[in-house]
């Protein structure tokens, strides 16, 4: 009897897993037409001399290696210089605009979440706004806005401050003004960029594009983060302010904690996307002034379809992806839940132990007084 139940069951196993599978079938397919075999696509012409035309498996294009890949990390040449300056720009930019815009988007969201706030739907529809207009819509707003007689500049002339010429200007915003560095720093260089222009920071010129994604940008993940506050128990929140703590270590010590996944989730997207800039660059400066605002994604369209080197462009593509993997996964390794250690658990097992004890004697002296009463 056992047996056959035994039979039905992994006949019915195997009944509902060909059943998934022949759902999920049209999917798969999908995925792996757009999807896998593009990008395999892309994987060989990264290592191949392909020109552009006819099949990238023809007979005429020939297998290079990762010579594609050695001439933008080790070729000495324009293109690794091209390419180096590409790197320290996206760098500064993702420096610059992670921090700010989750710090801004979970400001917003704890401020429209409180219940005191009246209009709530109105912030919210307003915060979000910029999140789902175009992109090159908001880069040629930014392009008026920023010009050199824009309105940035005539409300900076209207405190005394006489603003730069923004997208003209490629000098670099921790320099603080100095046209020269030590030695040391502008004759040593790595990837065809001197160190000194590595510490120089983002441009005046890409300032602008920093400040138009955190604008953006903080709409969207201000979203992410109301969702992640309304799920928040209270309880411990008012437990908190039984305990005496102020709205700041109730901040600190119990909400921020509860939103680590959200935060992780915030992180991972915003960096993807900052590493992953293009139309905003495609559509407003393409790299100028003195290629401060060039970024990998724009370099490897530029390389692709401008200079028709199809292979240095797509290797700039997978370059790209192996440093969004690396600070994808290095930021999951800082986030993610660690054990509370023996040294820091310690004075609270004492205390319960303590605690422990006392409820044990208290126990004990109630029985005996029970007892004497038992016997009277």
């Amino acid at each position: 009897m056992s047996t056959t139940t035994d039979r039905s069951r992994r006949s019915l196993r195997r009944g509902e897993t060909a059943s998934g599978w022949l759902f999920t079938a049209p999917m798969l397919i999908i995925l792996a037409v757009f999807l896998v075999v593009p990008v395999l696509m892309a994987l060989w012409v990264s290592v191949s001399d392909w020109g552009g035309r006819g099949s990238p498996f023809a007979g005429s294009v020939s297998f290079v290696g990762l010579k594609n890949y050695g001439v933008l990390l080790l070729g000495g040449g324009l293109a690794e210089q091209d390419f180096g300056m590409s790197l320290k720009n996206n760098a500064w930019y993702v420096i610059f605009v992670v921090p700010l815009q989750t710090a801004l988007s979970l400001f917003l969201a704890v401020l429209v979440n409180r219940q005191i706030l009246k209009g709530r739907g109105f912030f919210r529809t307003a915060f979000y706004f910029p999140s789902v207009t175009s992109s090159v819509a908001i880069t040629v707003l930014f392009l008026f806005l920023f010009s050199t007689t824009g309105a940035v500049n005539a409300a900076l002339g209207w405190l005394g401050i006489n603003g730069p010429n923004w997208f003209n200007d490629p000098s670099g915003v921790l320099h603080f003004g100095a046209t020269s560095g030590p030695a040391a720093l502008t004759q040593n260089s790595f990837l065809g960029v001197s160190f000194w222009d590595w510490i120089g920071g983002p441009s005046v010129a890409m300032c602008v594009y920093i400040i138009m994604a955190v604008f953006t940008t903080s709409g969207t993940f201000m979203l992410l983060f109301i969702a992640a506050l309304q799920n928040l128990s209270g309880d411990v929140q008012e437990a908190a302010m039984v305990d005496g703590a102020n709205g700041w270590q109730r901040f600190w010590k119990i909400t921020l904690p509860q939103l680590r996944p959200t935060l992780f989730t915030v992180l991972t997207l915003g960096l993807i996307g900052c590493w992953q800039i293009f139309d905003q660059i495609y559509t407003g400066s393409r790299g100028q002034p003195a290629k401060t605002t060039l970024t990998p994604a724009y370099q490897s369209y530029k390389s692709s379809f401008i200079d028709q080197n199809w292979g240095q462009g797509a290797a700039i593509a997978f370059i790209l992806f192996v440093i969004i993997i690396f600070f994808t996964l290095l930021q999951r390794s800082v986030l993610r839940e660690r054990k509370v250690s023996r040294r820091r658990t310690r004075p609270y097992e004492a205390a319960a132990r303590e605690a422990a004890a006392r409820k044990a004697s208290a126990q004990e002296a109630a029985q005996e007084i029970a007892a004497e009463e038992a016997t009277r």
